[in-house]
C-alpha cells in the first residue's frame, strides 16, 4: 500500500515519514514539499492514503482535499489533515471537503500511528470488497451470456424445426432476423432491444409446427378453406411462446401473433391497423416478406432485387409501416451483406 506525504516543511515530511514507516515498513512512501506536484501525481497513480499539511503557501491543505475528492479515484482513499490550528471552523471546512481524519501538531508518535493503522485497515477491506464485487459481477456477466446463448440456440433449432416441415430454408430465419435488426438499429430502438428483436424474429413461424403437412406442403395454391387453416399459425405460435417468464420469449410470442398484420388493418389474424400493431410486428413484417420474395422455393423462382423493393414501396401505408420501409431502404448496403454472409447456397 502506498502513502503520500504533503508538507512544505522538509523536517515535518522527515518526522511523519518516520512515523509511517514505523507503522507499517512494508509501505510504499512518497514525501511531496510542494501541492501542485503531488495532485499531479496522483493524476498519474492514486496511493491509498494522503497526509497533508494544513498551512502551505499557494496551496493549502483544504485546496488539496478538495481537487483530490473531485477524481473518482479518490472518492473512498483516506485524507489526514496535519494541522496546528485549534480552530472550529478550519477542521469543519475540512470536513466538508472531504478531510476523513486530523492529525494536531505538536505531532504524537503513538497517536498518529494507531490512526494510520486503522485507516489502513480500512482501505484494505474496502478494496478487497470491490475486487470481490468486481469479480462477482464477471462471473455473473459469463453466467448470464452463457444462459442467453443456451437460449438463442434453442430458439434456432425449435424455429428450424418449424422450417423442416417447410420448403424455407434455416438461411432464411437468420437472414430476416438480420433485417429485423438492422430496420430497429435504423429506427433508434436502443442496442438491448435491437438485440432482442433479432434473436426473437426466428420464431415468427413456430406456428407451422401445428399445420397439417398436407397444407403447408401442397405445391399447389391453397384453397380459401385451407389458407384459411394455414392463417391460423399465428396463433398456434402465439400460444406455444405466451405466457413465458423470458423476455426473448414473450418478444417471440408477439412477433409470432403480429408479423402477419397489414398496415392497413387487412391483415390477420386479427385486423390490427397502423400503430396499434406492435412494433416489432411491424418490423418482421417487412424482414420477413422481402427475404420470401427474393428467395426461391420449389413453386416459385426468386423475385430480383429491384422488384421486390418496388413491392415494399408499393406497400407502404397498405401491407407495410412506411417508416419501417424507409429505415429498410437506408441500410440496404447492409441488406446485401447480410444476404451474401447467409445466402441459402451456405446453408
Amino acid at each position: 500500500m502506498r502513502v503520500y506525504i504533503i508538507d512544505d516543511n522538509e523536517t515535518n515530511l522527515m518526522l511523519l515519514k518516520q512515523i509511517v514507516l514505523k507503522t507499517n515498513n512494508s509501505l510504499e512512501i512518497e514525501t511531496f514539499l510542494y501541492p501542485g506536484v503531488a495532485l499531479a501525481r496522483c493524476e498519474e497513480s492514486m496511493p491509498d492514503l494522503v497526509l497533508v499539511d494544513y498551512m502551505m503557501p499557494e496551496i493549502d491543505g483544504h485546496e488539496v482535499v478538495r481537487r483530490l475528492r473531485t477524481q473518482p479515484a479518490a472518492q473512498d482513499m483516506p485524507i489526514v489533515m496535519v494541522t496546528a490550528s485549534d480552530e472550529r471552523s478550519v477542521r469543519q471546512k475540512a470536513l466538508d471537503l472531504g478531510a476523513t481524519d486530523f492529525i494536531a501538531k505538536p505531532i504524537e508518535p503513538n497517536e498518529v500511528k494507531a490512526r494510520l493503522n486503522n485507516l489502513l485497515a480500512l482501505r484494505r477491506s474496502h478494496l478487497l470488497l470491490r475486487d470481490r464485487n468486481r469479480w462477482l459481477a464477471d462471473e455473473i456477466a459469463i453466467a448470464t451470456k452463457a444462459i442467453n446463448d443456451r437460449e438463442e440456440e434453442l430458439i434456432v433449432r425449435l424455429s428450424r424445426a418449424a422450417e423442416f416441415r417447410d420448403t424455407e430454408t434455416g438461411a432464411h430465419i437468420l437472414r430476416m432476423a438480420q433485417y429485423s435488426r438492422l430496420i430497429a438499429v435504423q429506427l433508434g430502438l436502443d442496442k438491448e432491444d435491437c438485440t432482442l428483436l433479432g434473436r426473437a424474429a426466428p420464431m415468427h413461424d413456430i406456428g407451422k409446427l401445428g399445420i397439417p403437412d398436407s397444407i403447408l406442403l401442397k405445391p399447389d395454391r391453397l384453397t380459401a378453406e385451407e389458407m384459411e387453416v394455414m392463417r391460423c399459425h399465428a396463433r398456434i405460435g402465439h400460444s406455444i411462446l405466451m405466457g413465458s417468464e423470458s423476455r426473448l420469449i414473450r418478444l417471440g410470442a408477439e412477433i409470432a401473433l403480429t408479423h402477419h398484420e397489414k398496415y392497413d388493418g387487412t391483415g390477420y389474424p386479427t385486423g390490427l391497423a397502423g400503430e396499434a400493431i406492435p412494433l416489432v410486428g411491424r418490423i418482421v413484417a417487412v424482414a420477413d416478406v422481402f427475404d420470401a420474395l427474393t428467395s426461391a422455393r420449389p413453386y416459385k423462382v426468386a423475385w430480383d432485387l429491384e422488384k421486390a423493393r418496388d413491392y415494399l414501396e408499393e406497400g407502404r401505408e397498405k401491407h407495410f409501416d412506411p417508416k419501417c420501409v424507409d429505415a429498410f431502404m437506408a441500410v440496404w448496403n447492409e441488406v446485401l451483406s447480410v444476404r451474401t454472409k447467409f445466402s441459402d447456397r451456405e446453408e
